[in-house]
Protein backbone atom coordinates (compact mmCIF):
# COMPACT_ATOMS: atom_id res chain seq x y z
CA UNK A 1 0.00 0.00 0.00
CA UNK A 2 1.29 3.42 -0.98
CA UNK A 3 0.16 6.42 1.06
CA UNK A 4 1.33 9.40 -0.96
CA UNK A 5 0.53 12.29 -3.25
CA UNK A 6 -0.32 12.14 -6.94
CA UNK A 7 2.10 13.16 -9.70
CA UNK A 8 0.22 13.60 -12.99
CA UNK A 9 3.51 13.42 -14.94
CA UNK A 10 3.81 9.80 -13.75
CA UNK A 11 7.39 9.95 -12.50
CA UNK A 12 6.92 10.27 -8.74
CA UNK A 13 4.28 9.84 -6.04
CA UNK A 14 1.65 7.12 -6.21
CA UNK A 15 2.15 6.71 -9.95
CA UNK A 16 5.84 5.83 -9.47
CA UNK A 17 4.95 3.57 -6.56
CA UNK A 18 2.40 1.60 -8.59
CA UNK A 19 4.85 1.22 -11.49
CA UNK A 20 7.54 0.01 -9.10
CA UNK A 21 5.20 -2.44 -7.37
CA UNK A 22 4.11 -3.89 -10.71
CA UNK A 23 7.66 -4.14 -12.06
CA UNK A 24 8.68 -6.09 -8.95
CA UNK A 25 5.68 -8.41 -9.03
CA UNK A 26 3.68 -6.85 -6.21
CA UNK A 27 0.02 -5.82 -6.35
CA UNK A 28 -0.28 -2.14 -5.47
CA UNK A 29 -3.00 -0.23 -3.65
CA UNK A 30 -3.02 3.50 -2.89
CA UNK A 31 -4.28 6.09 -0.44
CA UNK A 32 -4.03 9.56 -1.96
CA UNK A 33 -2.97 12.37 0.38
CA UNK A 34 -2.66 15.26 -2.07
CA UNK A 35 -3.22 16.21 -5.68
CA UNK A 36 -0.46 18.12 -7.39
CA UNK A 37 -0.27 20.06 -10.63
CA UNK A 38 3.19 19.21 -11.88
CA UNK A 39 5.25 18.21 -14.86
CA UNK A 40 8.91 17.43 -15.44
CA UNK A 41 9.63 21.17 -15.17
CA UNK A 42 8.17 21.70 -11.68
CA UNK A 43 5.16 21.83 -9.37
CA UNK A 44 2.66 24.61 -9.98
CA UNK A 45 0.05 23.71 -7.38
CA UNK A 46 -0.82 21.40 -4.47
CA UNK A 47 -4.36 20.52 -3.41
CA UNK A 48 -4.36 18.68 -0.05
CA UNK A 49 -6.83 15.88 0.58
CA UNK A 50 -8.75 16.51 3.84
CA UNK A 51 -7.37 14.45 6.70
CA UNK A 52 -10.71 12.82 7.48
CA UNK A 53 -10.99 11.59 3.90
CA UNK A 54 -7.46 10.18 4.10
CA UNK A 55 -8.65 8.26 7.18
CA UNK A 56 -11.71 7.03 5.28
CA UNK A 57 -9.55 5.80 2.39
CA UNK A 58 -7.23 3.96 4.79
CA UNK A 59 -9.94 2.33 6.88
CA UNK A 60 -12.09 1.35 3.90
CA UNK A 61 -9.13 -0.25 2.14
CA UNK A 62 -7.74 -2.02 5.20
CA UNK A 63 -11.13 -3.44 6.12
CA UNK A 64 -11.14 -5.35 2.83
CA UNK A 65 -7.72 -5.80 1.21
CA UNK A 66 -4.82 -7.62 2.94
CA UNK A 67 -1.67 -5.48 3.05
CA UNK A 68 1.79 -7.05 3.27
CA UNK A 69 3.83 -3.82 3.39
CA UNK A 70 3.28 -0.06 3.51
CA UNK A 71 5.18 2.78 1.85
CA UNK A 72 4.48 6.30 3.14
CA UNK A 73 5.47 9.28 1.00
CA UNK A 74 4.12 12.83 0.67
CA UNK A 75 1.67 13.67 3.47
CA UNK A 76 1.48 17.44 3.15
CA UNK A 77 -0.03 18.57 6.45
CA UNK A 78 0.25 17.87 10.17
CA UNK A 79 -3.37 16.71 10.25
CA UNK A 80 -2.73 14.08 7.57
CA UNK A 81 0.48 12.96 9.30
CA UNK A 82 -1.41 12.47 12.54
CA UNK A 83 -4.20 10.50 10.84
CA UNK A 84 -1.73 8.23 9.06
CA UNK A 85 0.23 7.67 12.29
CA UNK A 86 -2.98 6.86 14.16
CA UNK A 87 -4.24 4.31 11.64
CA UNK A 88 -0.87 2.67 11.00
CA UNK A 89 -0.25 2.35 14.72
CA UNK A 90 -3.64 0.91 15.64
CA UNK A 91 -5.42 -0.86 12.77
CA UNK A 92 -5.64 -4.62 13.41
CA UNK A 93 -5.27 -5.44 9.70
CA UNK A 94 -1.67 -4.22 9.89
CA UNK A 95 -0.71 -6.82 12.48
CA UNK A 96 0.13 -10.27 11.10
CA UNK A 97 0.26 -13.38 13.30
CA UNK A 98 3.59 -15.23 13.05
CA UNK A 99 4.21 -18.26 15.27
CA UNK A 100 1.33 -17.18 17.45
CA UNK A 101 2.65 -13.65 17.99
CA UNK A 102 1.47 -10.37 16.50
CA UNK A 103 3.96 -8.82 14.08
CA UNK A 104 3.50 -5.35 12.59
CA UNK A 105 3.35 -5.18 8.80
CA UNK A 106 6.57 -3.53 7.47
CA UNK A 107 6.32 0.26 7.09
CA UNK A 108 8.76 2.28 4.98
CA UNK A 109 8.69 6.07 5.42
CA UNK A 110 10.07 8.37 2.72
CA UNK A 111 9.94 11.80 4.44
CA UNK A 112 8.98 13.88 1.40
CA UNK A 113 9.33 17.60 2.14
CA UNK A 114 10.52 19.45 -0.96
CA UNK A 115 10.39 18.47 -4.62
CA UNK A 116 13.54 18.25 -6.73
CA UNK A 117 12.52 21.54 -8.38
CA UNK A 118 12.34 23.20 -4.94
CA UNK A 119 8.57 23.25 -4.37
CA UNK A 120 7.45 22.76 -0.78
CA UNK A 121 5.49 19.49 -0.36
CA UNK A 122 5.16 19.50 3.44
CA UNK A 123 3.87 22.37 5.53
CA UNK A 124 6.61 23.65 7.88
CA UNK A 125 4.32 23.15 10.88
CA UNK A 126 4.00 19.45 9.95
CA UNK A 127 7.68 18.74 10.55
CA UNK A 128 7.18 17.93 14.25
CA UNK A 129 4.34 15.56 13.37
CA UNK A 130 6.59 13.82 10.85
CA UNK A 131 9.22 13.33 13.54
CA UNK A 132 6.58 11.51 15.60
CA UNK A 133 5.85 9.24 12.63
CA UNK A 134 9.49 8.13 12.66
CA UNK A 135 8.71 6.04 15.73
CA UNK A 136 6.06 4.02 13.90
CA UNK A 137 8.01 3.30 10.71
CA UNK A 138 10.36 0.34 10.45
CA UNK A 139 12.63 2.15 7.99
CA UNK A 140 13.01 5.85 7.14
CA UNK A 141 14.73 6.80 3.86
CA UNK A 142 15.69 10.51 3.92
CA UNK A 143 18.07 12.19 1.53
CA UNK A 144 20.63 14.56 3.03
CA UNK A 145 18.45 17.74 2.96
CA UNK A 146 15.49 15.85 4.47
CA UNK A 147 17.64 14.42 7.28
CA UNK A 148 18.95 17.92 7.97
CA UNK A 149 15.41 19.29 8.33
CA UNK A 150 14.36 16.45 10.63
CA UNK A 151 17.42 17.06 12.81
CA UNK A 152 17.45 20.86 12.64
CA UNK A 153 21.02 20.66 11.36
CA UNK A 154 23.13 21.38 8.29
CA UNK A 155 23.24 18.76 5.54
CA UNK A 156 25.92 16.12 5.99
CA UNK A 157 29.03 16.85 3.94
CA UNK A 158 30.78 13.47 4.07
CA UNK A 159 30.34 9.88 5.18
CA UNK A 160 31.38 10.56 8.77
CA UNK A 161 28.66 13.19 9.11
CA UNK A 162 26.16 10.88 7.41
CA UNK A 163 26.86 8.17 9.97
CA UNK A 164 26.48 10.69 12.79
CA UNK A 165 23.16 11.96 11.40
CA UNK A 166 21.85 8.41 11.00
CA UNK A 167 22.62 7.87 14.70
CA UNK A 168 20.88 11.16 15.55
CA UNK A 169 17.77 9.98 13.68
CA UNK A 170 17.76 6.91 15.92
CA UNK A 171 17.71 9.30 18.87
CA UNK A 172 14.48 10.75 17.42
CA UNK A 173 12.95 7.28 17.41
CA UNK A 174 13.81 5.88 13.97
CA UNK A 175 14.52 2.15 14.21
CA UNK A 176 16.31 1.81 10.87
CA UNK A 177 17.68 4.52 8.62
CA UNK A 178 18.73 4.46 4.98
CA UNK A 179 20.42 7.85 4.63
CA UNK A 180 20.83 8.51 0.92
CA UNK A 181 24.06 10.16 -0.17
CA UNK A 182 23.19 11.03 -3.74
CA UNK A 183 23.62 14.75 -3.06
CA UNK A 184 27.34 14.28 -2.37
CA UNK A 185 29.86 14.47 -5.22
CA UNK A 186 31.97 11.58 -6.42
CA UNK A 187 32.07 8.74 -8.95
CA UNK A 188 30.05 6.55 -6.61
CA UNK A 189 26.84 7.10 -4.70
CA UNK A 190 27.11 5.94 -1.09
CA UNK A 191 24.16 5.45 1.24
CA UNK A 192 24.42 4.68 4.94
CA UNK A 193 22.27 1.87 6.35
CA UNK A 194 21.95 2.00 10.12
CA UNK A 195 19.90 -0.45 12.18
CA UNK A 196 19.42 0.57 15.81
CA UNK A 197 18.04 -2.82 16.79
CA UNK A 198 21.00 -4.86 15.53
CA UNK A 199 23.64 -2.15 15.83
CA UNK A 200 24.57 -2.75 12.19
CA UNK A 201 25.95 0.21 10.21
CA UNK A 202 26.78 -0.48 6.55
CA UNK A 203 27.86 1.73 3.67
CA UNK A 204 26.02 0.77 0.48
CA UNK A 205 27.94 1.83 -2.62
CA UNK A 206 26.70 1.93 -6.20
CA UNK A 207 28.02 3.43 -9.41
CA UNK A 208 26.77 6.97 -9.94
CA UNK A 209 24.60 7.01 -13.06
CA UNK A 210 25.14 10.16 -15.12
CA UNK A 211 21.66 11.15 -16.25
CA UNK A 212 19.45 14.20 -15.90
CA UNK A 213 16.40 11.95 -15.70
CA UNK A 214 16.17 11.36 -11.97
CA UNK A 215 12.59 12.44 -11.24
CA UNK A 216 11.03 10.15 -8.63
CA UNK A 217 14.17 8.37 -7.44
CA UNK A 218 13.24 8.67 -3.76
CA UNK A 219 9.68 7.45 -4.32
CA UNK A 220 10.93 4.57 -6.44
CA UNK A 221 13.54 3.39 -3.94
CA UNK A 222 11.23 3.47 -0.92
CA UNK A 223 8.41 1.69 -2.77
CA UNK A 224 10.88 -0.93 -4.04
CA UNK A 225 11.99 -1.60 -0.46
CA UNK A 226 8.36 -2.04 0.60
CA UNK A 227 7.61 -4.34 -2.35
CA UNK A 228 10.67 -6.52 -1.74
CA UNK A 229 10.69 -6.74 2.06
CA UNK A 230 8.04 -9.51 2.29
CA UNK A 231 10.31 -11.72 0.12
CA UNK A 232 13.33 -11.41 2.39
CA UNK A 233 13.88 -12.54 5.96
CA UNK A 234 15.84 -9.40 6.83
CA UNK A 235 15.74 -5.72 5.90
CA UNK A 236 19.25 -5.28 4.49
CA UNK A 237 18.89 -7.82 1.63
CA UNK A 238 15.62 -6.13 0.61
CA UNK A 239 17.33 -2.72 0.67
CA UNK A 240 20.22 -4.01 -1.45
CA UNK A 241 17.80 -5.51 -3.99
CA UNK A 242 15.80 -2.26 -4.10
CA UNK A 243 18.97 -0.26 -4.74
CA UNK A 244 19.88 -2.62 -7.59
CA UNK A 245 16.44 -2.09 -9.12
CA UNK A 246 16.76 1.69 -8.85
CA UNK A 247 20.24 1.65 -10.39
CA UNK A 248 18.84 -0.23 -13.38
CA UNK A 249 15.94 2.22 -13.64
CA UNK A 250 18.45 5.10 -13.71
CA UNK A 251 20.68 3.37 -16.24
CA UNK A 252 17.69 3.00 -18.58
CA UNK A 253 16.16 6.41 -17.86
CA UNK A 254 17.55 7.95 -21.04
CA UNK A 255 15.64 5.35 -23.07
CA UNK A 256 12.57 7.47 -22.32
CA UNK A 257 11.79 10.92 -23.69
CA UNK A 258 9.30 12.43 -21.26
CA UNK A 259 8.81 16.20 -21.00
CA UNK A 260 11.13 19.17 -21.29
CA UNK A 261 12.65 18.94 -17.80
CA UNK A 262 14.32 16.16 -15.79
CA UNK A 263 12.40 13.06 -16.79
CA UNK A 264 11.51 9.98 -14.75
CA UNK A 265 13.56 6.88 -14.16
CA UNK A 266 12.55 3.90 -16.26
CA UNK A 267 10.42 1.80 -13.90
CA UNK A 268 9.77 -0.83 -16.57
CA UNK A 269 13.40 -1.65 -17.34
CA UNK A 270 13.05 -5.21 -16.04
CA UNK A 271 10.13 -5.91 -18.35
CA UNK A 272 10.96 -7.21 -21.83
Amino acid sequence: MSIAGSDPSGGAGIQADLKTFAALGAYGTTVVTALTAQSTTGVTGVHPVPAQFVREQLETLLDDVPVDAVKVGMLGSAEVVDVVASVLGEHPALVAVVDGAGVQVPIVLDPVMVSTSGSRLLEPEAEDALRRLLRIADVVTPNLPEAAVLLGAESARDLAEMRAQAAALHDLGARRVLLKGGHLDGPESVDVWSDAESGEVVELTSRRVRTANTHGTGCTLSSAIAALRPRHDEWLPAVRAAKDYLTGALEHADDLTIGAGPGPVNHAWLID
